[in-house]
């Protein structure tokens, strides 16, 4: 948990064992960024958004920002935390084992991985994030992020493959509800995203991995970038000296909401 509107390729991406084709699809994306404003990531709490933010990000459980383009947080290749006993009872298949257990993210060790390596696993996982992807349209929100698509580099026993074929089935299932679909993080992804039918990118801190440029080539202006462990004369610097996104910010890293004495909030100007 802790990146130019592209048309989406007509079709969805289908697996069969380690070969990708497109398929004939009627989907329409909505439209992607809009061009002018800054952005605000929320997934710790909704508050107000800053003067002249036009993009805020809320977690799936909350609601949308009211008068600017929402996009809807969804954890979409590991469970969020707390969630692990109640997907071990409903959606067992959905879990990836290993030696009879779960296996947890390194980093998160609250969230666990779900298991894209079957048709029968990804059904089990898309019943269920699939209905929070609804929900996000639902509530009136624009668009949805998709956490996590690069669960495969943390986790051996999973497949690009098996991660890219859940992340069609959910972007199409977001692209018929009225969502445009954000790719979340995976540089070495983001030439292909735009054909894979993901509108715009959302990702973490590309300025202090020089990864901006990568995600500039396939999405152009189409970028949202979130900072977290920059210094305030780093942060500077790095948006002063190097091509970044214009949605670039700085945030402390649990995204503290607006009150909070701990909050970080500050925009790069681009």
């Amino acid at each position: 948990m802790p990146a130019f509107i592209p048309t989406r390729a007509a079709g969805a991406l289908v697996v069969a064992g380690t070969a990708l084709a497109l398929s004939a699809c009627g989907a329409v994306a909505p439209a992607g960024l809009p061009a002018e404003g800054g952005v605000d990531y929320q997934l710790g709490g909704a508050s107000t958004p800053p003067d002249g933010v036009t993009v805020v990000v809320r977690d799936v459980t909350a609601q949308p920002a009211a008068g600017v383009y929402s996009v809807c947080y969804v954890n979409g290749f590991q469970t969020q935390p707390g969630e692990l006993p109640e997907w071990r009872a409903d959606a067992p298949a959905a879990i990836l084992e290993v030696d009879g257990g779960p296996v947890a993210d390194p980093e998160w060790p609250d969230e666990y991985a779900l298991d894209t390596r079957t048709d029968e696993a990804r059904a089990a996982i898309l019943a269920r994030r699939g209905a929070e992807i609804e929900e996000c349209a639902r509530k009136g929100f624009d668009a949805v992020e998709l956490d996590n698509l690069d669960a495969h580099t943390r986790f051996a026993a999973l497949s690009e493959e098996g991660g890219l074929a859940l992340a069609a089935s959910y972007i199409d299932l977001a692209h018929d509800s009225g969502l445009a679909v954000a790719q979340k993080n995976s540089a070495e992804l983001a030439e292909r995203g735009p054909d894979l039918g993901f509108d715009f990118a959302v990702v973490e801190e590309c300025l202090a991995t020089e990864e901006c440029d990568v995600y500039a080539a396939a999405y152009g202006t189409q970028v949202i970038d979130v900072e977290y462990e920059l210094s305030d004369d780093e942060f500077d610097t790095r948006c002063a000296e190097a091509p970044n996104p214009r949605l670039t910010i700085l945030r402390d890293l649990d995204l503290l909401p607006e009150g909070d004495p701990d909050r970080l909030y500050r925009a790069c100007e681009g």
